[in-house]
């Protein structure tokens, strides 16, 4: 389980006894933390007076691949200047806990013993300071750690140091370029793995389809049973197109190898580079997105990065993290919604009840019909994201929205789907969306919000836009410029 270390500042001016004080009271800050249900484990360390512990544990927090976050708070009054060595060399997420020891003060015994104690009203703002001075990026967070909704934005904070972890350390496999003549699947992999540590990397076709034919018959059984024992498995793939069946789940054991064997944790296919595959990969990569991995269609790997960064960010919570697209609308005034799907990629972590597993002809790519899972998004809030590459940097753009049953049966729409409402309507959000130049592409969670993708983008340095009940298309207008020039202000010369 992956750390976040929790810091604590004071100074020798008070003695040892104090100082001891201190200790104790702040490992039980921390142990609350640490028991309240956190993505991650919190880790105790020694209490911090000196300028030359304070750097080394800040660049020990650096170089440790567990740690994944620093929270620092000041229990008493920790001299700032003895904290900018430190901050400056801190690569990694910082989270600013304002809190006390006590919830309560003890308003008939106080004296200055304990004003002297608990000082965190005075040391914080100190330490505040210090941060905004250096121009720190941060998350502050003022409350007692009893509090739930204290726990919920640490919590936040912590999945989304969680998600740039996994950005950094992230290898992306592309099975072939990305679909021809479409600008938005364009990128710049350089910059992305500079600014997220992301590295993408092209493999040929054909180099998969060696993995999918060296497959053994006998794994190839053991995983069709699988299929049986899970899904609603369609007649006609256990009779007559059993060798489709199969074929697809030849794809799926040669695919999952090829990712293991090269450490990938995300990958994108292109239905116009599908070299010697028999079908285009649907089930195989619905699958593997269940299993964590990101995916983006087409070869659009930004989308695939996103993917798999939010489903990383929401380990342990309800509600599931999908590829997804826009792709048509239903336009009754008041009673507007937008059906999502794919060609065949839509994650069943999303699905509302067991996939029904079927084969169907696909009018593009030329392939075999392909074989894949269908079902329907389960109702509910979700966010759908999308991340665009604007030349001079990345811009997230995000939507709240309410996925709901589809209006009436879809019988002849053979492919998995999402139908929602978007905020704070229709009109609203895809007015903005296309100013903001969002992506077609997405990733949609039922898992992750607005707190969290926030969080996201701050320790990632990354624009980002939130479509969500508050917004206007006039307002919306205004932070375009106002990004516009701060972004561009902020890069130097």
């Amino acid at each position: 389980m992956k750390q976040v270390w929790f810091l604590t500042g004071s100074q020798g001016l008070y003695g040892e006894d104090t100082l001891a004080q201190v200790a104790d009271q702040s490992r039980l800050i921390a142990e609350t933390l640490g028991d309240s249900g956190l993505p991650v484990q919190v880790l105790w360390r020694p209490v911090l007076t000196d300028a030359g512990a304070i750097r080394r544990i800040c660049l020990d927090a650096n170089a440790d691949d567990d740690c994944v976050g620093v929270i620092a708070w000041m229990h008493t009054f920790s001299p700032a200047k003895m904290w900018i060595a430190g901050l400056d060399a801190l690569r990694t997420p910082l989270l600013h806990l304002h809190t006390q020891a006590n919830v309560a003060l003890p308003w008939h015994s106080i004296d200055m013993d304990f004003m002297n104690l608990n000082q965190a009203a005075h040391g914080d703002r100190e330490f505040g300071y210090v941060q905004s001075r250096l121009g720190v990026p941060r998350k502050t967070v003022a409350g007692h750690v009893t509090d739930p909704v204290v726990v919920g934005r640490v919590a936040s904070w912590a999945r989304a140091a969680l998600g740039l972890a996994e950005m950094r350390s992230l290898r992306l496999a592309r099975f072939g370029d990305n679909m021809r003549d479409v600008a938005v699947t364009e990128g710049d992999k350089v910059e992305a793995q500079l600014r997220f540590g992301v590295s993408v990397n092209t493999y040929g076709v054909n180099e998969l389809v060696e993995a999918v034919d060296a497959v053994a018959d006998a794994e190839v059984t053991t995983l069709v049973k699988e299929y049986a024992d899970s899904y609603q498995v369609a007649a006609e793939l256990l009779g007559e197109r059993l060798d489709s069946l199969r074929y697809a789940a030849r794809i799926e054991l040669g695919l999952r190898g090829f990712l293991t064997d090269g450490g990938f944790g995300a990958f994108t296919t292109n239905f116009e580079d599908l070299g010697g595959l028999r079908q285009l990969p649907g089930l195989a990569v619905q699958r593997l997105m269940a299993d964590g991995y990101g995916f983006g269609g087409e070869g659009d790997w930004k989308t695939a990065l996103l993917v798999r960064t939010l489903k990383t960010m929401a380990v342990g919570l309800p509600g599931g993290t999908s590829f997804m697209e826009d792709y048509t609308y239903h336009l009754e005034p008041g009673q507007e919604r937008v059906l999502g799907a794919h060609m065949l990629e839509v994650c069943p972590s999303i699905a509302a009840a067991v996939p029904s597993c079927e084969i169907h002809p696909l009018s593009i790519g030329g392939r075999e019909d392909p074989v894949r899972l269908v079902f329907d998004a389960a109702p509910g809030g979700a966010v759908v994201v999308g991340l665009a590459d604007m030349g001079d940097r990345f811009r997230l753009v995000a939507n709240r929205v309410e996925l709901v049953a589809p209006t009436e049966p879809l019988p002849r729409l053979p492919v998995a789907r999402a139908v929602w409402k978007p905020a704070p309507d229709f009109r609203t959000a895809a007015e903005t969306w296309l100013m903001a130049g969002g992506p077609h592409h997405t990733a949609m969670s039922a898992a992750i919000g607005a707190e969290e993708l926030t969080d996201l983008a701050d320790m990632a340095g990354t624009e980002l836009l939130l479509i969500d009940e508050t917004t206007t298309t006039r307002q919306f207008t205004k932070e375009l410029r106002w990004n516009q020039a701060y972004y561009r202000l902020a890069q130097g010369l």
